[in-house]
């Protein structure tokens, strides 16, 4: 039977987490397997898996869970991040960093947490140049050719796919959660990956019009006919209008009396020349 550990890392090969770019930095050399022929390099899933438990380690450490912060800037981690700081009970922040956040005390927005996750060095470049400043401790998803400058624990993996980017977050999640002590054997994590995983904004539009469309069909149903609390007994017949012992031959029908014609009237001198 497979441990958690190789189902884990199959859920990483299948979300493409292994896949890196045709870059690669001084300092990314040490997580990278191989390199294919087409140029691409491949990460070593181990490496990837042992980074992962260090940052839980780290995340577990701090002992109030709103002084962790988790960004990310990429459009397909901001579900990932929402969903991940949901679970853990933490700040977060999807889309644009506003500079000054953790150095800027008289703004609305300051934060002061005692751990950053994000999701790429490259994009959450502002995050990262602050925390240093504040000597925030962070943690980074890194790709092959991501620059680890004040990056305190790098987890290598691809962070520019959407699948792998919520896999990432979501083993994360559930690492901090065991633990914690929240998930164990008898209580296993029933959430799926698949709410980590980024949405199309059509993808939503199309399910909520969807459900509109079938929605506005059921207003329009005919009510059910005869007993509603026995389905097996035969609908009952609608009523006929009775129109006396001479059959519908013998109803009388009064017609309404014509109106007046409208409009021009000709004389009766103009219509004697006729």
């Amino acid at each position: 039977m497979a441990t958690q550990k190789d189902q884990d890392i199959a859920m990483m090969l299948a979300a493409q987490v292994h896949l890196g770019t045709k870059n690669c930095t001084y300092q990314m050399e040490r997580y990278v397997f191989k390199r294919r022929t087409d140029g691409i390099y491949i990460i070593n899933l181990e490496k990837t898996y042992e980074k992962l438990q260090m940052a839980a380690r780290a995340i577990v450490a701090i002992e109030n869970p709103q002084d962790v912060m988790v960004q990310s800037a990429r459009p397909y981690g901001q579900r990932a991040v929402f969903k991940f700081a949901q679970y853990l009970n933490c700040k977060y922040s999807a889309g644009r960093h506003t500079p000054g956040t953790f150095t800027n005390q008289i703004q609305k927005v300051f934060e002061e947490p005692r751990l950053l996750l994000v999701t790429d060095p490259r994009t959450d470049h502002q995050p990262i140049k602050e925390s240093s400043y504040m000597n925030i401790p962070t943690i980074a998803f890194c790709d092959t050719d991501s620059p680890l400058n004040h990056v305190d624990i790098a987890i290598p993996a691809n962070n520019k796919g959407k699948h792998s980017i919520a896999v990432l977050y979501y083993l994360l999640a559930r690492m901090v959660l065991q633990m914690r002590g929240v998930v164990t054997p008898s209580n296993p994590w029933e959430v799926m990956v698949d709410l980590f995983f980024y949405r199309e904004p059509e993808e939503t539009k199309d399910g909520e019009d969807a459900a509109e469309d079938f929605a506005g069909d059921a207003a329009y149903l005919p009510a059910p006919v005869g007993a509603a609390d026995n389905w097996g007994e035969p609908a009952a017949e609608a009523p006929v209008a009775s129109y006396g012992a001479g059959g519908f031959e013998a109803a009388e029908f009064a017609a309404p009396a014509p109106d007046a014609p409208l409009g021009y009237v000709a004389p009766d001198s103009f219509a004697a020349g006729f």
